[in-house]
């Protein structure tokens, strides 16, 4: 499943609110459906149940935060909720990191990568609701977009793609 193709299955309900035209948003959204998938996989080995707990109340900060600050009315208010989603969304990279041995090196790798995205474009939208730059460059986070979106790789064993559409179903033979 492309994040076109994502996009294309999100509620009227959630993609008619005017909060929906925020990149960071919708690419926190994603990142937080993906997690649901790479959790499942985690609360599969005991060693990382806990850490599941923590990746995904960490992923689904990130935009129960962004969307929080965005209803604020004073700038100052946005930004306090934009940097308590930064701060999710740089936990989350920090617990996929920790999880990357239950996950593989292509899933861990593809969810940081799509976190540092939107942790760059926070660094973008915090300055300015605030009215001056953080101590964090915007610049020195480089992830690739398009390579984020197009197929992102789901845990081992979970999801396997169907013959006769583009979207995934799940593995029967997956004990979850």
């Amino acid at each position: 499943m492309t994040f076109e193709q994502w996009q294309a299955g999100v509620s009227t309900t959630v993609t008619g609110d005017s909060l929906w035209k925020s990149e960071a948003y919708r690419l926190a959204l994603f990142a937080a459906d993906l997690a649901w998938h790479d959790v499942t996989k985690l609360v599969g080995d005991r060693r990382t149940i806990g850490l599941a707990d923590q990746l995904y109340r960490a992923v689904g900060s990130v935009s129960a935060n962004f969307s929080e600050g965005y209803s604020r009315q004073s700038p100052k208010d946005q930004a306090r909720f934009y940097e308590y989603s930064l701060g999710s969304a740089r936990e989350a990279r920090g617990w996929y990191y920790k999880g990357r041995h239950v996950l593989t090196e292509r899933v861990t790798e593809h969810r940081m990568q799509l976190l540092t995205q939107v942790i760059r474009l926070l660094l973008t939208i915090i300055p300015a609701e605030r009215g001056f730059a953080m101590k964090d460059e915007a610049g020195s986070y480089s992830a690739v977009p398009r390579e984020l979106l197009d197929v992102p790789p789901l845990p081992e064993g979970w999801l396997s793609p169907t013959a006769n559409t583009q979207h995934a179903t799940r593995n029967p033979q997956h004990p979850l």
